[in-house]
């Protein structure tokens, strides 16, 4: 396989990026409002909306900042002009940033129930084929690994067989998915848990892969920003779990 990969018709080239993006959300959203019919939701559909919004705004917040911080050599040059402080996201920051969003709207509406339990398989689905997309960008997305000898290294383009890190991360949010339908088989989890444990994988997750991505760690920072924000993600979590306990039925995001 060539990459970047193009989906062609005719004379027009589509981009594939773009089109997963959108089948991405469109697909979590369809799960979304299938699994909302078969659970009993305790929030209403106007406090959902709301709740939405506060999500859609943290997560494109927070999404553009920590992109931003990603490269702060950059800031004051951006390539490309000022788009280049509008193109730049994450996914750590847009999860980081809609989780903010969402407790402050919830704090704002006086719910306690749970929001994030109903959205954890559409998330893992929306991000599964998004980043197949970025994948099939190679080079062009800026998501790549380092190179490898390992056996499984892929050529994006320029001669060099690098780690597919997003094959590894489609292949862990599978890997998430499963271990969290399984464990909820077995045994129903407190209101909210599945959603901590959903962030907890996913944050460890790309806190451990971005030691095999190009991008270098600030000159004393040791981490990169995003290492850093999955650092003080999984300390949130880890106070959460403190704080309530193994048996709470503390309702959270």
């Amino acid at each position: 396989m060539a990459y970047p990969v193009h989906l062609t018709m005719g004379s027009l080239t589509l981009p594939i990026h773009l089109l997963l993006e959108v089948l991405a959300y469109s697909g979590g959203f369809r799960l979304y409002q299938y699994l909302r019919t078969r659970t009993q939701d305790l929030i209403s559909d106007e406090h959902r909306l709301l709740i939405f919004v506060g999500c859609a705004t943290g997560g494109l917040l927070g999404s553009r900042v920590l992109g931003l911080l990603e490269h702060p050599e950059l800031l004051g040059h951006p390539p490309g002009g000022w788009v280049y402080y509008l193109t730049n996201k994450t996914i750590v920051g847009g999860l980081l940033g809609g989780l903010i969003g969402v407790e402050l709207t919830k704090r704002h509406l006086g719910i306690t129930a749970s929001s994030g339990d109903l959205m954890v398989f559409p998330i893992l689905l929306g991000m599964s084929i998004g980043r197949l997309g970025c994948h099939l960008s190679g080079l062009e997305d800026g998501t790549f690994g380092t190179a490898t000898a390992l056996p499984w290294g892929i050529d994006f383009g320029d001669g060099v067989a690098r780690h597919p890190t997003n094959l590894y991360e489609i292949g862990w949010l599978v890997l998430l998915g499963a271990g969290l339908w399984l464990l909820e088989r077995r045994r129903p989890l407190p209101n909210g848990w599945r959603f901590r444990l959903f962030m907890v994988g996913y944050l460890l997750f790309r806190l451990l892969v971005e030691f095999i991505k190009p991008t270098p760690a600030p000159a004393g920072w040791g981490l990169t920003a995003i290492q850093w924000a999955c650092v003080a993600g999984l300390g949130y979590y880890v106070w959460l779990f403190g704080r309530d306990g193994v048996v709470s039925q503390h309702q959270v995001v």
